[in-house]
């Protein structure tokens, strides 16, 4: 029950940085988005190191968090840009599907299984998908390339965040916090090098909070995932992660004003009954 409840709220928060890095995203470019918020994170997780003063795990394990950095990171940039492309309603579904991987990897290692839990990940998979279904029809009626374009790149994100879900969950038993520098280290440098490079503009205002704003939630919610791994399975834990959506499309909804439609209340509302029924069998 531990791990669920932290979970959730780790989606809520993965969701609430979608919202705010959507946000900044259409305002200034990408990379500048994504080096403001793994920076923002990095600089947070490194004062609760020095804070706590734990000791750094083996190198193995660093290098794991590293790849799982790489994956991960290239999955929120190019979530970011399929975001600067279509609704978030609609990319923010679609992108959690890449939950699927990580629960059929920890099945398949032994995590534990029951009735009620089977139904429960089925249930919260398929509301998902349900919602990614209708946001690519909602996408295909208006016969647009741009439409067409952010589900592509949703998908390809789907993929990022499922090879993280699955890599980070080695890192956890070891170091939380170190194993999110390490995740974090590789893509801020490569970050800094390539805003430099392109000489992108830096963000000013307002879009200054946004980008700080959800560095902080995402290094909160990766840590919280952390955290979760080491109460939970893996295969529990990253599909109620991945219920990140819920929060995404419901503040799209009431701050953009994004029409929810039928099926998608539909899959949120099957997602959220897939969660009790992962409560009630995990």
């Amino acid at each position: 029950m531990l791990a669920l409840v932290i979970s959730l709220l780790a989606s809520v928060s993965w969701g609430s940085t979608d919202f705010l890095a959507g946000l900044a995203s259409r305002r200034v470019a990408v990379p500048v988005v994504l080096l403001g918020v793994e920076g923002v994170g990095l600089v947070l997780i490194g004062l609760v190191i020095l804070a706590t003063g734990e000791s750094p795990p083996p190198a193995a394990t660093l290098a794991q968090g590293a790849a799982a950095g790489v994956v991960g990171v290239t999955g929120l940039g190019l979530f970011f840009y399929a975001l600067t492309l279509g609704k978030m309603g609609v990319v923010a579904p679609v992108s959690a599907c890449g939950a699927a991987l990580p629960a059929v990897v920890g099945l398949a290692t032994g995590d534990p299984f029951s009735g009620a839990l089977a139904v429960g990940l089925v249930c919260a998979l398929a509301g998902i998908v349900l919602v990614s279904l209708e946001a690519e029809h909602e996408e295909q009626a208006h016969h647009t390339q741009r439409g067409g374009r952010a589900i592509a790149f949703a998908l390809l994100a789907a993929l990022g965040f499922g090879g993280y879900y699955v890599l980070f969950d080695g890192v956890a038993d070891e170091s939380v916090p170190w194993g999110l520098v390490a995740a974090r280290g590789l893509p801020v440098i490569v970050l800094i090098g390539v805003v430099l490079v392109r000489r992108l503009t830096l963000p000013r205002g307002g879009v200054r909070g946004l980008i700080a704003g959800a560095g902080a939630l995402d290094i909160t919610a990766t840590t919280l995932y952390g955290v979760a791994l080491t109460q939970g399975s893996l295969s529990v834990v990253s599909v109620v992660g991945s219920l990140f959506p819920v929060t995404t499309v419901v503040l799209a909804r009431v701050v953009l004003k994004e029409r929810l439609r039928r099926v998608q209340a539909a899959g949120v509302v099957l997602a959220l009954g897939g969660v009790a029924l992962i409560a009630a069998g995990g």
